[in-house]
């Protein structure tokens, strides 16, 4: 038996023990639930995290894991959470693994004072400040993942006291300055990112020292100097290299061709320059190689031979040349080759697709010659085909009547001749077929495989090649089809009326032989944007239907055998904004109501049996018949009468006007209408007096006025040209404006000139300009909607000029003064003073002196007189900041700042900041609407020209956002990092 003092001693230590575990327990209960209240709208799921019992932690509390009563281990990841981190995490002195990725967590998190903690997982939230945190206290951390955040600050340069961490990841976030040498350091290294961030300089040589680092991501955003460093080739044990889209000069190191183990090497959006090393050809275990979009030269080196484990091999956009390689036919693996636009010559190599693995080809935009390898499709592996823009000849491979892996083909512009295989347009899978300008002959098949449904095909573009015979009744299986153009072919006979079943946007049958009546059933294609039927031998009359198509943009009937009057109602279709009737024989009185007020009278010439008075034509004639027996004296004798009378009004016109010009002289005023008017010279000139002036800009002065039939005008006066006087655009506005019908683009009615002066005739805009409203008193009034609405129309009205427009126009001075709105607050896009022609297509164009306006001028405008459509882009993004801001692009933000500098420094570029910037004078504002608006504007104000978005793409991004969607939820402002992360190529 035990003496008393013995067993009270024993009871005394299990007490103190007890008490002691109790105390721990406890702490690591209080630390989780003041991280649990830190949370904001917690996942039901987190009910079982009982507050209220502290011994159930270690029981039933979900993502809680523990060892001996303490908590090692947090796992919340992907639980939709929000709010905050609690700093009293770091209490919970024995965790080991701690993972809350995949939230929405925000502010600032501090994790310290945890020894034991070996994993530490934060990434994919929107954590932001800096990483500056005690690392000697978190010394066996082997594993910090902060990817995807909104951290901001200099790269935490104490991470290198952690000599056991392996995994390291800051990418996509906003960290800024040089990479440190110091991370030279970190020896155990196996896995680094540092993607995605604003950093710059060159990279570290130190980083060489890292010879246990498999993975190495630098690329996207950073933008570096001073190339690759040699000291890479010392990294032996390196799996996966990506220094991508950085600005990276200078040569590929040879030294690269010492990563034996190699498997992924992407280097591609870069300044890389001279030829590929031939040293690259050692990397025998390499998978997947992208060296695309820089400007290497050479011929592709012999040795490359040995990567017989190729899958992806890119090298486009480069500045290559020479034969492509036959042992780039015999890798058995490849599956994606893209070498399109260099200066590659000879054949294409006859045994590519032998491998049974090829799935994307593009060889485009080269110099190649010879035919169409017939086994590229032999495994019915193949997608993508790209072939356009070579010099091939011969047929189109029979076996692609049969390919049906095919997705894309593009053929176009070579010398392809032969018929189209059978079956090949109708495979099931195919979505976009390119195949014109060739020499194509023979029919199209109708599609006698039942089996094979073409659903999903978008795009089929067959024009300018030699194909004849009837259009196949099969057009009907197309049901997806958007885009169908058969222009400048032989093709006979009637359109199907099954084409009415079509979810076309656009047809264009121009230029064939088309016969018989135009099917009314057109009018079923209700999506239809573009309808060109013109120079065939269409006869009968224009169906009524197509009124039916209410967006309807662009039509024309030309040059056929149509006849009948045109239907009314087409004058009803308010989008129609271009339309083309001429040379048919079509007759009657010519509709002068809705949009056939606006139409040049060149779009009904050569029928002479139309009439009307925009065709000075008058229709108040009665036709003359001879009753039974009667001779044609009466009708002779009143024809003559009839010629004698018109002489002599004609000769007295002649003298009045020559007595006039004599009276006048340089005062003598002409008028050219560019739609059916009601004014003369006098209603405009009494216009022009400085009551009635509205606007006052570097081009002229603008009069408002009010016409005797209640129209009303703008009326901008110029200076004449006389020999030593500049136009002041006004010859660029009047070639440009004249010829333009959209509904976003301000109409010019007529303009009026003498010796002396100038005047363009607008309709008139009753809200005046964007600038003015927006930044004027009434800007409280605009509302965060009605500027969306503008922005979305006056980016409607841009798009039609650089992308509808033949030739392209750049306008040169956008600005929110150049965007009126009329009484309903439409806007329309104004003033082509600047306006220039890009006569080439859209190649940048050398002006000889700066125009536009400060503080909308692109960067590359003002120091180099390069313009081209981008420029417009530009200037389209400083309007939207404005939209945004409420402010005046320059004046408001201290000396030499404006407003794009301005919303750079206090947003940081994040869109999350857009808040602190919205004009105040709205009272409601959808966060995330502005957000996506201020995304758009921080893409379009780009430094770099070619990274800025075409207005097509700024449109789309407009539409795409999904306004007041429940479900959209604002993610992390590294959306276009993620994006360019998953970009291959596409050249569509």
């Amino acid at each position: 038996m035990l003496p008393l003092i013995v067993i009270v001693t024993l009871f005394t230590l299990v007490g103190t023990s007890i008490s002691s575990y109790s105390s721990l327990i406890s702490t690591d209960f209080h630390a989780l639930v003041s991280l649990k209240q830190g949370f904001d709208f917690s996942n039901p799921t987190l009910s079982s995290w009982d507050t209220s019992n502290p011994s159930s932690v270690c029981n039933s509390w979900v993502g809680i894991k523990c060892f001996q009563g303490r908590v090692i281990s947090i796992n919340l990841s992907n639980m939709d959470l929000y709010g905050s981190v609690s700093p009293a995490i770091s209490s919970l002195d024995k965790l080991v693994e701690l993972s809350i990725d995949g939230n929405n967590f925000t502010g600032e998190i501090k994790i310290e004072n945890m020894s034991s903690l070996q994993s530490l997982n934060i990434s994919n939230n929107l954590f932001s400040g800096n990483l500056d945190w005690n690392y000697s206290s978190l010394a066996n951390v082997e594993i910090l993942d902060a990817y995807n955040n909104n951290f901001s600050s200099f790269l935490p340069v104490g991470i290198v006291s952690l000599e056991k961490l392996k995994y390291l990841d800051l990418g996509g976030n906003y960290f800024y300055g040089r990479i440190p040498e110091s991370y030279g350091d970190l020896v155990m290294l196996e896995y680094l990112s540092l993607a995605g961030n604003d950093l710059h300089g060159r990279i570290p040589k130190s980083l060489g020292n890292l010879t246990n680092l498999k993975e190495i991501y630098l690329g996207y955003f950073n933008v570096f100097v001073g190339g690759i460093p040699k000291e890479f080739g010392k990294l032996e044990n390196l799996v996966h290299m990506d220094i991508s889209s950085c600005e990276l000069d200078g040569p590929i190191p040879p030294e690269l061709g010492n990563l034996k183990m190699l498997n992924t090497l992407f280097l591609h959006i870069n300044l890389l320059s001279g030829p590929i090393p031939r040293e690259l050809g050692n990397l025998a275990g390499l998978v997947n190689l992208d060296l695309s979009a820089n400007a290497l030269t050479g011929e592709i080196p012999v040795e490359l031979i040995n990567l017989q484990q190729l899958r992806l091999f890119n090298l486009f956009m480069n500045k290559l040349h020479g034969s492509i390689p036959d042992f780039i036919a015999d890798y058995p693996d490849l599956k994606v080759l893209g070498l399109w636009m260099n200066n590659f010559t000879g054949t294409i190599p006859e045994k590519l697709g032998q491998n049974e693995m090829l799935q994307e080809l593009d060889l485009s935009s080269n110099k190649l010659t010879g035919t169409i390898p017939k086994d590229l499709c032999a495994s019915k592996q193949l997608r993508i085909l790209i072939l356009l823009k070579n010099f091939l000849f011969g047929p189109i491979p029979e076996d692609f009547g049969t390919c049906s892996s095919l997705v894309r083909v593009r053929l176009g512009q070579n010398y392809l001749n032969g018929s189209i295989p059978n079956g090949f347009i109708y495979m099931p899978e195919l979505n976009l077929v390119e195949l014109q300008n060739n020499y194509l002959s023979g029919t199209l098949s109708e599609n006698g495989n039942i089996s094979s449904k073409p659903a999903k095909l978008g795009q089929l573009n067959l024009s300018n090649n030699q194909l004849s015979g009837s259009l196949p009744f099969s057009l009907s299986n197309f049901t997806s089809l958007q885009i169908l153009s058969l222009e400048g072919n032989q093709f006979s006979g009637p359109i199907p009326p099954s084409i009415g079943v079509s979810q076309a946007l656009k047809i264009d049958l121009s230029q064939n032989s088309l016969s018989d009546e135009i099917p009314p059933e057109i009018g079923n294609c209700i999506h239809l944007t573009y309808l060109d039927l013109s120079q065939n031998n269409f006869s009968g009359s224009i169906p009524p239907r197509i009124s039916e198509i209410r967006i309807l943009n662009y039509l024309n009937l030309s040059r056929n055998h149509l006849n009948e009057t045109i239907p009314k109602s087409i004058g009803t279709m308010r989008s129609l904004t271009t339309a083309d009737f001429s040379f048919n024989d079509l007759s009657g009185k010519l509709p002068e109501s809705g949009q056939f007020a606006y139409f040049n009278a060149t779009s009904f010439a050569g029928n002479p049996r139309l009439c009307g008075s925009l065709l000075n034509n008058p229709c108040n004639f009665t036709l003359i018949t001879d009753p039974p027996g009667k001779s044609h004296g009466d009708f002779k004798l009143i024809f003559a009468l009839g010629l004698l009378i018109c002489s002599l009004v004609f000769a007295v016109a002649a003298i009045i006007k020559a007595k006039s010009f004599k009276k006048t002289g340089a005062d003598s005023w002409k008028m050219t209408a560019f739609q059916k008017v009601d004014f003369g010279v006098p209603d405009v000139l009494e216009c022009v007096k400085d009551g009635n002036v509205i606007g006052r800009g570097g081009a002229g002065i603008v009069y408002h006025g009010k016409m005797p039939n209640g129209i009303e005008i703008a009326v901008k006066k110029l200076l004449g040209f006389g020999n030593n006087s500049h136009d002041h655009g006004f010859r660029a506005e009047i070639r440009t404006l004249g010829n333009i019908r959209h509904r976003n683009i301000v109409r010019l009615v007529a303009f009026c000139s003498n010796k002396e002066t100038n005047l363009l005739v607008y309709e008139y805009m009753r809200n005046g300009s964007l600038g003015e409203a927006l930044h004027g008193k009434k800007g409280g009034f605009l509302s965060w909607n009605l500027r969306y609405k503008i922005a979305m129309e006056a980016a409607r009205g841009l798009c039609y000029l650089h992308h509808d427009c033949s030739p392209l126009i750049v306008h040169r001075d956008v600005k929110s003064n150049n965007i009126l709105l009329n009484s309903n607050f439409e806007a329309h896009v104004a003033d082509f003073g600047l306006a220039k022609f890009l006569v080439d297509g859209g190649a940048s164009e050398c002006m000889s002196a700066v125009a536009g306006s400060y503080g909308y001028i692109a960067p590359e405008y003002a120091y180099t007189l390069r313009v081209d459509e981008k420029s417009d882009v530009y200037s389209f993004g400083v309007v939207l900041l404005e939209l945004i801001t409420g402010r005046r692009p320059v004046g408001e933000f201290g000396d030499g700042v404006d407003i794009v500098q301005w919303s750079k420094i206090v947003t940081n570029c994040k869109r999350e900041a857009v808040t602190h910037i919205v004009d105040p004078r709205l009272t409601t504002v959808p966060e995330d609407e502005a957000m996506h608006l201020f995304f758009i504007a921080m893409l379009c104000i780009q430094e770099n020209s070619v990274e800025r978005p075409t207005m097509r793409e700024v449109i789309q991004m407009l539409l795409e956002f999904p306004r007041q969607s429940p479900e959209y939820q604002p993610s992390s402002s590294k959306f276009v990092f993620q994006k360019l992360k998953s970009l291959e190529k596409d050249q569509s």
